[in-house]
């Protein structure tokens, strides 16, 4: 079986004025489908820019990105946005819920974008993956009447619903306490395990790491190790 993402010697450049900043120097790693694996490193290290790279929010530089098959500096922007919507789910440290839209509409939009499932097939799968995560009771519900844990839960189910290969998570626990962030980790390994979601998450909280299948830690735009957690 081929691996979910396959890097290989990845540079990332930005231009800052006269200056050119390199993100990455020259990364290689696979991640292979079905992993629970935490990207490691404080901030600055390039862990943020190594996940926009697997997101296909960004391409390299130099080297290649294939996520799912697909090499991704081959591919035109709206190429980029086809493999993100039916690829990739994402779960970011500030939720990016929308404001006006209730629990059951933010969770039900990826799949308005995606334009496939008919209006009962996309009522069973968002309804199911809200009871999913334990907010049935808030499907009505909107963000700013929810707290950062039940916030963080609607993210989730949003990124599950169009059944992604690969969740993609940016310091999923940063604005949550430390018992709901725990509750917010064993909920994503729970999923990983029950429907062999591959996961990836960026962190520099230990906690996030000590549940981890893998930990591949990253410093100055440079993979220094990685391994099996613990």
């Amino acid at each position: 079986m081929p691996p979910i993402v396959q890097i290989t010697n990845v540079v990332k450049e930005y231009p800052l004025g006269k200056l050119v900043v390199r993100a990455l120097r020259g990364v290689d790693l696979t991640i292979e489908k079905g992993e629970f694996t935490a990207i490691a490193g404080p901030s600055g290290s390039g862990k943020t820019t190594l996940l926009n790279l697997i997101g296909c929010v960004d391409v390299p530089t130099t080297g290649d990105v294939i996520v799912d098959g697909h090499a991704t500096a081959r591919l035109d922007d709206k190429a980029l946005t086809k493999l993100r919507l039916h690829h990739i789910g994402f779960i970011f440290q500030s939720f990016n819920l929308i404001n006006v839209l209730d629990v059951f509409q933010n969770v039900e939009f990826p799949l308005l974008l995606q334009g496939t499932a008919s209006p009962a097939e996309r009522k069973a799968r968002v309804e199911a993956l809200i009871e999913r995560v334990g907010l049935k009771a808030q499907l009505h519900q909107r963000p700013n009447e929810l707290s950062g844990g039940q916030r963080q839960r609607v993210a989730i189910a949003r990124a599950l619903v169009t059944n992604p290969s690969l969740i993609l998570a940016d310091e999923p626990t940063a604005n949550l306490d430390s018992k709901t962030g725990a509750d917010i980790i064993a909920l994503m390994h729970e999923l990983n395990q029950t429907q062999k979601t591959t996961f990836i998450f960026s962190t520099h909280d230990s906690m996030v790491m000590a549940a981890a299948q893998r930990i591949v830690r990253i410093a100055d735009g440079k993979i220094v190790t990685e391994g099996a957690a613990g």
